[in-house]
C-alpha cells in the first residue's frame, strides 16, 4: 500500500474562521474525512498533521522522507516565504503535491509566490478541498505507472 503523508501548514487547523469565500466552509478536520475516504479507494494509507509551527512542518517532512512517503502540502502562508521548507521538500525523493484550498495566483500579489514550488513535483491550487482529492487521486496514477507525461523534476512515485 502506498503511504501519503498530509502536512498542512499555519492557520489551516481553524479554517472555520477563516474567509469562508477563499477556504470554504469545510473544517481541517472534514477535508480530512472526505481525503481519507478518497485515499481508501485508491489504496493509499494516509498520514495526517497540521501544525502552526515551522520546525514542526520540517520534522514531519522529514519523517515523510524516511518512511519513503509521498508527500502532501498545503503550507499555508509559509508558501510565500520559507526557504527551510522549500530545503527540507526538496531532499524528498517521492512524489509532492503541493495543495491550496485558494488560488493563489488570482490573490494579492505577495501571495503569488511561492517559494515551495522549485521543490514539488506539482502544484494544485483553487478548487478548494477537493484539491487534496486530485493530489492523493495524481499519487496513485504515478505510484501505479499509469499517469501519463513528465512526472515533474527529480521526484518519483
Amino acid at each position: 500500500m502506498k503511504r501519503v503523508h498530509v502536512l498542512n501548514g499555519p492557520n489551516l487547523g481553524r479554517l472555520e474562521w477563516r474567509d469562508s469565500a477563499q477556504y470554504g466552509d469545510l473544517t481541517l478536520a472534514e477535508i480530512e474525512s472526505l481525503v481519507r475516504a478518497r485515499a481508501e479507494t485508491v489504496g493509499i494509507e494516509l498520514t495526517w498533521f497540521q501544525s502552526d509551527h515551522e520546525g514542526a512542518l520540517i520534522e514531519a517532512i522529514h519523517a515523510a522522507i524516511d518512511a519513503g512517503a509521498s508527500i502532501v502540502i498545503n503550507p499555508g502562508a509559509l508558501t510565500h516565504y520559507s526557504y527551510a521548507l522549500a530545503d527540507a521538500l526538496a531532499m524528498a525523493e517521492s512524489t509532492v503535491v503541493e495543495v491550496h484550498l485558494s488560488n493563489i495566483h488570482a490573490r494579492e500579489d505577495w501571495r503569488r509566490t511561492s517559494v515551495v514550488a522549485p521543490a514539488v513535483t506539482g502544484s494544485v491550487a483553487g478548487f478548494g478541498p477537493i484539491g487534496y482529492v486530485l493530489a492523493i487521486e495524481a499519487i496513485a496514477q504515478i505510484a501505479a505507472g499509469s499517469a501519463p507525461g513528465d512526472q515533474g523534476p527529480d521526484h518519483s512515485a
